[in-house]
């Protein structure tokens, strides 16, 4: 496996300063997701809905908006928020208070420094801002599997190419991301992201909507 430069890693999330997590869910939530990826917030939502545990571990927590708005299964979850940069985890854990999250700073793409087990894992718009390419991105997917218990469950979304339909516009904030380092999904297709699941999860669902592919997998027994 290829090492990925750390400051590759650094450029994915370097850029969510307290000033841009202020815009974040207007900007992503609200305007791109709906307009440019196509793909609504609210089918996000429904994956956590869906999948979310009482015990549950989020890796790239954004400002925490899923985990505030998903209904948990018990009414004091354990909850681990995860990431690379200080600032989304303030952000979360600042959003999330009531439920006391444990808090982790560290990078997805090395083992993870979590308690375990987990029974949910959510890795939502994780995997287009990791460097590399799908198969180097998928060693996320042998340590969630280390975290998660036997039937645990893996879901989140990422921003792929391929075939998927982008329009003009879209294409265009892609590219200018890529450039900047933001995204790293110049070739990401939804057909990678299948194999590198199904690798390890072969019970799994993964689909394309708008240029967003949504997955859901269950460790195996």
């Amino acid at each position: 496996m290829p090492i990925v430069p750390s400051n590759s890693v650094d450029a994915g999330q370097a850029v969510y300063s307290p000033l841009v997590l202020g815009f974040y869910d207007l900007w992503v939530l609200g305007v791109s997701n709906h307009l440019l990826w196509r793909c609504p917030t609210r089918d996000l939502r429904a994956l956590y809905d869906r999948n979310v545990s009482e015990r549950h571990i989020d890796v790239g927590v954004g400002t925490g908006y899923y985990l505030d708005k998903v209904p948990f299964p018990a009414a004091a979850p354990e909850i681990t928020l995860f990431d690379l940069n200080a600032n989304s985890l303030a952000a979360a854990a600042r959003r999330i208070a009531r439920y006391r999250p444990k808090v982790v700073q560290a990078d997805a793409l090395h083992p993870w420094p979590v308690e375990g087990p987990c029974k949910s894992a959510g890795l939502m718009y994780l995997l287009h801002c990791l460097p590399g390419s799908m198969a180097e991105k998928a060693i996320v997917f042998d340590h969630v599997a280390a975290a998660l218990q036997p039937g645990g469950r893996v879901f989140g979304a990422t921003i792929v190419q391929g075939k998927a339909p982008r329009s003009l516009a879209a294409q265009k904030l892609m590219d200018a991301y890529n450039r900047q380092g933001i995204f790293s999904n110049a070739h990401d297709t939804i057909e990678d992201l299948d194999h590198e699941l199904a690798r390890r999860f072969p019970e799994r669902h993964v689909r394309l909507e708008g240029c967003v592919a949504l997955f859901e997998a269950v460790r195996p027994a």
